[in-house]
């Protein structure tokens, strides 16, 4: 007799319903949000919200390497991306400018860890270098967001990070860089007050972390 291991609830995709209800809360709360099927429909979609030679940054995200959003922006050459023009950069004497680069593009793109039923949103961050981004700084702000985030609250949008996606972080930050992770800085998007600035894409399926 075979037995069949759930999936934990912090990779089990939200259902429809669900996806809906929180869909209408953070419309509630002036972001824009679309429901997508799957990944490929979510970088078709990025491709049209981002206009051609806008300067864009990518947050570190699982979610857009793994749909190819990440390489769309920064090695196709349709889009003046920062962290193409930050390769070339000397980090002892630019930073200071990089990090202005990375702050306030014409669109930022990126993933939040959890979002909750009520209409919020929640990152986390080893250095911060998407969060200036986020908050506000950005004109423009793309979320392509898994159903497998969609936590029912703050509390367990926290612990969502902390059990899940800390430890799946550090092993790629082990392997990627020789260094641990750690969930240094953490940013709740609980409204937009310039409607218009933020578009979240929910996913129907499990992408990232």
């Amino acid at each position: 007799m075979s037995t069949t291991v759930p999936a934990t609830p912090f990779t089990s995709p939200a259902s429809p319903e669900t996806l809906e209800r929180t869909a209408a809360a953070l419309k509630e709360r002036n972001f824009a949000v679309e429901i997508l099927d799957d990944g490929a429909a979510a970088r078709d979609r990025v491709r049209d919200l981002i206009p051609q030679g806008a300067t864009v940054f990518t947050g570190a995200s699982e979610t857009l390497r793994l749909t190819g959003i990440d390489e769309d922006i920064n090695d196709s050459g349709r889009y003046d991306s920062v962290k193409a023009r930050s390769r070339s950069m000397d980090r002892s004497t630019q930073l200071t400018e990089m990090w202005r680069m990375i702050a306030t593009p014409d669109v930022i793109v990126g993933s939040v860890a959890a979002v909750t039923e009520t209409g919020s949103l929640v990152a986390a961050s080893a250095s911060g270098s998407q969060l200036a981004g986020y908050a506000g700084a950005a004109p423009h702000m793309i979320l392509v967001v898994g159903a497998q985030k969609v936590v029912p609250d703050l509390s367990t949008a926290l612990r969502r990070i902390e059990e899940h996606c800390l430890p799946l972080e550090n092993e790629r930050a082990l392997e990627a860089y020789g260094v641990p992770s750690a969930s240094n800085k953490l940013l709740i998007l609980n409204a937009e007050p310039h409607p218009g600035r933020a578009t979240v894409l929910l996913v129907r399926e499990p992408l990232g972390f």
